[in-house]
């Protein structure tokens, strides 16, 4: 396509919007990720599939700055003191990782026929897992902030500095052979430049931005500050990669700089529109350069290839991980997120083909091992959820609900709860309170509740609480699918205990009446009342005049809910005050029908007429 060799044009961009704005959602939709969905999209409108594509390099070099801003972001959550508190993760797991899995890994190479350089080289590739794919399961999981996430963040921050060595690496054995280095620089040279180029990131990240989003901010140009972000997040990438050096460790060094920013959240909002798009169109282009040329001329090697350089690495990560004294559901987990190669080897792997120590062949069977590596990633993780045993909750100190004789019956205690229990332990009533949280039984034991382990959803436990005895049960948990569950069994098994239910919403009200709740509460309705009626007193209107619009406000939600009862969710909606211009209507109703002064205006009054049953 004559049009692509002179510049990607419009149609282009049309043509990746339209395959991502089809292919994730159907993919997310599917429950298999949204990396897999760029992905295949990427492979359809590639050079392999319909064509619309012939050289996806120069969009993959494009793409690549969408890791580069999501790095930034990432950066921008991580204080350099937090930063400092994982160095132990960071070149003690991280490096025994690295080099546990490249270690193995060049046995499997040299296994399978490459010369030892070629094998080593292609391993430490490999072991380089892609930061993009791993960042977004990540995210997409919520665990980016959790323990087990800040340490595979830890791995990853490793892998990213390794790429210097390895490239300085490459270029020596390179000159060692007497082969074309394809860098004027020496490894002596590489390192130091290494080092200055990170100073003076850090030296202008702590005495310079600051300053300067402080002049930009006074000129009130919203437009400016999110271009002085860009240049930010760009410029230090493309200094850190002149310093040979990656882009990605730049982006996110300039962001853990600026993470004690007052600036830091609207650097993040202006910066996650970009990274967003350039992330998905990574994925894009990662899709389109798998070779199915390469794939089917030496499929057997490729096959074999992925199974063992990932079920390698898997087992070397597991053992790692239980060195490290990750649990064997981290570990597993960590092992499946872990097993592909990355984006980082396509960078080692040019820089091995431009040096001479990588025929043209062995670059292409082991750039297809890493893209379909990949590509299996949101696969091999949708298969461990589903065959994984789910987590056995550790009980240690939390006594079940066992024998229990409370008045009360209690079912949740999470912040409706703990609320609702302080009348009523004021006036002494006996509660038993059960919890399937054991966290927040622990944490309300510090505060003096003694709270008893048990899930409201099974009904035996429902017995061993007490509820067989108790006068009243509150159904106070968080999810209304449980208490739709809890309220059934003990509407059909406790007949003769009151129940009062908590609401999530109001349609979730109305199947609580339906099942026939004593009493329910929408959990937001009291506080959302108090908080209008101060908002009225805020503006100067009287406590008198403000409790009688409370008392007409509460008066209408009561009417509208009982017409909804009987009429469904839709009903009584004139019950309800909106802030929409209304329909205009007659002043004045008229007295009888109107009718019609010419057989043509009659016709058109039946056709607009409704239908009557």
């Amino acid at each position: 396509m004559a049009a692509e060799q002179a510049g990607p044009g419009l149609e282009h961009a049309v043509a990746l919007l339209a395959a991502a704005v089809i292919a994730v959602p159907l993919f997310r939709k599917a429950g298999l990720g949204s990396v897999l969905g760029y992905l295949t999209a990427g492979l359809i409108i590639g050079p392999f599939g319909l064509g619309l594509f012939t050289d996806p390099e120069s969009i993959l070099h494009v793409a690549e700055l969408g890791v580069v801003m999501f790095l930034f972001v990432i950066g921008l959550e991580m204080r350099p003191r937090k930063l400092w508190a994982l160095r132990g993760e960071i070149f003690g797991l991280g490096a025994v990782q690295v080099l546990v899995c490249a270690g193995l890994l060049t046995v499997v190479g040299i296994a399978f026929g490459f010369d030892p350089i070629v094998a080593t080289i292609g391993a430490f590739g490999f072991v380089l897992s892609s930061t993009a794919v791993i960042m977004q399961m990540l995210s997409e999981r919520g665990e980016t902030a959790s323990p087990s996430g800040q340490r595979s963040i830890s791995i990853l921050l490793f892998e990213d500095l390794a790429i210097v060595p390895l490239l300085a690496g490459v270029a020596i054995v390179a000159s060692l052979m007497g082969l074309q280095s394809g860098s004027e620089r020496t490894a002596a040279q590489a390192i130091m430049i290494a080092i200055l180029v990170i100073g003076v990131v850090i030296v202008a990240g702590r005495w310079l931005l600051n300053p300067l989003f402080r002049v930009l901010a006074a000129t009130g140009a919203r437009e400016v500050m999110t271009a002085a972000a860009l240049l930010v997040v760009l410029g230090t990438a493309a200094f850190m990669a002149w310093g040979g050096l990656s882009m990605a460790m730049g982006a996110f060094l300039a962001g853990v700089l600026l993470s004690g920013s007052v600036f830091r959240h609207q650097l993040e909002a202006d910066i996650e529109p970009f990274r967003g798009i350039l992330l998905g169109l990574f994925f894009l282009s990662v899709g389109m350069a798998l070779d199915l040329s390469v794939v089917l001329s030496d499929w057997q090697m490729i096959a074999l290839g992925v199974v063992s350089f990932m079920a390698v690495k898997a087992v070397a990560i597991y053992g790692v991980a239980r060195l490290f004294r990750a649990d064997n559901r981290e570990a597993m987990t960590r092992a499946a997120l872990f097993a592909q190669g990355g984006e980082f080897a396509f960078v080692l792997y040019a820089a091995a083909s431009a040096a001479g120590l990588f025929d043209a062949r062995a670059n292409a069977t082991m750039t297809a091992i890493v893209i379909l590596s990949m590509a299996l990633t949101p696969l091999v993780l949708i298969a461990l959820r589903r065959l994984m045993p789910r987590p056995v909750v550790s009980t240690e100190g939390v006594d079940p609900a066992e024998d229990l004789h409370g008045r009360v019956l209690m079912i949740g205690f999470g912040r409706f709860a703990q609320v609702v229990s302080q009348p009523l332990l004021a006036r002494g009533v006996d509660i038993s309170l059960i919890e399937n949280d054991v966290e927040m039984i622990q944490a309300a034991a510090e505060f003096g509740f003694k709270v008893y382990y048990g899930d409201g959803e099974r009904l035996d436990v429902l017995r061993a609480s007490g509820a067989g005895e108790a006068e009243l049960i509150l159904v106070c948990v968080d999810k209304p699918e449980a208490a739709d569950h809890i309220v059934t069994l003990c509407k059909a098994e406790f007949p003769h205990a009151k129940v009062l239910a908590r609401a999530y919403d109001r349609g979730h009200a109305l199947r609580l009446i339906a099942a026939g709740v004593d009493y329910q509460l929408r959990e937001t309705l009291e506080s959302a009342m108090v908080f209008g009626r101060e908002a009225l007193r805020a503006l100067g209107v009287e406590d008198g005049e403000a409790a009688d619009i409370m008392s007409d406000v509460r008066r209408r939600d009561e009417e509208r809910l009982e017409v909804q009862i009987a009429g469904g969710m839709y009903a009584g909606r004139d019950l309800m005050r909106g802030n929409a211009d209304p329909v205009p209507g007659p002043l004045v109703r008229p007295r009888r029908e109107s009718r019609a002064l010419t057989p043509e205006t009659a016709a058109v009054l039946a056709d607009e007429a409704p239908a009557k049953d």
